[in-house]
């Protein structure tokens, strides 16, 4: 019996859940069509070239990119600084006010092109485990719209008092929590905080994530050696401590993280709560010693960092305005190597690759990190958020006395 199923013009099998993307940029310079099915990327052909039965969206004008990952958000805390009570009274830690605030940021996030968020969220102390209840509870919300993973950040984990740390940080993965992390600087015992979290980290196959400063060169080896090797892998963050030290004694960390395959994750814009130094860490030299890094957003307008744009493309800006970093580099770090710290699967926009994607007006890297407002978000193939921006520029005559060529208004109409 002959195959009713439709046929695009392309000879493949028309899908009519399947979403073309028109007339993309790409970063190589090329222009083209590119299909999306299931989730992923199904085609990418020359501009035309591609039909389907399903939507369409015209890119034309727009550079298309591996979609952003933030990996190292505070959900529980996010926003905190915004909802205040006007009295100055404590700010509120209801399982209710964390679930609206991390689903709040997460769309804050998602909406500058951050498709999948890693957040650190605090247990232990009055709140619990509270906090990593009310994060989970957004991150079932957020399905279809954005992933959302949580690291379980408990205070103590040493002594008496870090008993009950060790309960919930078991309690924690048991309830959903992707990693555990929190801060060996902060305990009495650094050296055993650190030994407990990879102990849990080994006996549940769960990732590690870390705040330290790493301003003391003797016990950033000493958590390095410990990391060595451990599986499926460590991330440090923020280091901004490393910026301080000597330019040797910087090295020589940079060349033990890279030896441990430890992953550094630096907060450009501004740090967060876990860290007492505010610097970023030396990006270009821990690249150059062969340390992956990655760059999150850190605090957003909390106590610690009363403001804050959830802006990936933000961070990759200051790597490559302040870091010294190049574009594509620098806008790497807030794509492929956060998503590779965060163990997700890598993106690129080929046949077969994950369809997390992110279209900016623009003709090249450097220029979106310069001037970047209209945006078109695409996660697991479907579009989720769009902004779009028009400037006019206006005298006493109106809008149409300050006409320029199509050349000079490029940058005026992201």
């Amino acid at each position: 019996m002959p195959d009713s199923q439709p046929q695009s013009r392309d000879g493949a099998t028309a899908d009519t859940t399947a979403l073309v993307l028109c007339g993309a940029r790409l970063t190589d310079g090329r222009t083209v069509d590119v299909r999306l099915s299931g989730g992923r990327i199904e085609a990418v052909g020359t501009a035309g070239s591609l039909a389907t039965c399903g939507a369409r969206v015209d890119l034309t004008g727009y550079l298309l990119l591996p979609a952003p990952a933030e990996p190292h958000a505070h959900s529980d805390t996010a926003l905190t600084a915004l909802g205040a009570p006007p009295a100055g009274g404590p700010v509120s830690y209801r399982a209710e006010d964390v679930q609206r605030r991390a689903t709040e940021a997460a769309l804050l996030q998602l909406g500058h092109g951050a498709t999948a968020l890693r957040s650190h969220v605090r247990i232990g102390d009055a709140q619990e485990l509270e906090p990593m209840a009310a994060v989970l509870r957004a991150r079932r919300s957020l399905r279809g719209l954005g992933d959302l993973a949580a690291v379980a950040v408990p205070r103590l984990l040493t002594g008496r008092a870090g008993a009950d740390g060790l309960a919930m940080l078991r309690d924690a993965v048991r309830m959903g929590a992707a990693a555990v992390g929190g801060c060996p600087d902060l305990d009495p015992d650094p050296a055993g905080y650190t030994e407990a979290v990879l102990d849990i980290a080994a006996e549940h196959g769960c990732p590690v994530d870390l705040h330290t400063d790493g301003d003391d060169p003797a016990r950033l080896a000493r958590l390095a050696a410990m990391a060595g090797g451990l599986r499926p892998g460590v991330t440090l963050g923020p280091c901004g401590g490393l910026a301080e030290l000597p330019a040797e004694v910087a090295a020589r960390a940079a060349d033990q993280l890279a030896a441990a395959g430890v992953t550094v994750v630096c907060l450009p814009q501004g740090g967060c709560g876990g860290a007492r130094l505010r610097g970023v860490a030396p990006v270009r030299l821990l690249r150059t010693a062969g340390v992956r890094v990655a760059a999150g957003g850190g605090a957003l307008r909390d106590v610690s960092n009363p403001v804050g744009r959830g802006d990936p493309l933000e961070a990759a800006y200051l790597l490559a305005s302040l870091g010294g970093l190049r574009a594509e580099d620098a806008y790497d770090a807030v794509s492929g190597a956060a998503r590779a710290a965060m163990g997700l699967p890598e993106v690129r926009v080929e046949a077969g690759f994950p369809a997390e994607l992110l279209a900016v007006r623009g003709e090249s890297v450097a220029g979106v990190l310069s001037i970047a407002y209209s945006r078109i978000v695409i996660h697991r193939g479907r579009v989720v958020a769009r902004t779009s921006a028009v400037r006019e520029y206006c005298d006493s005559a109106g809008p149409a006395a300050l006409e320029l060529p199509r050349q000079g208004r490029a940058d005026a109409a992201p």
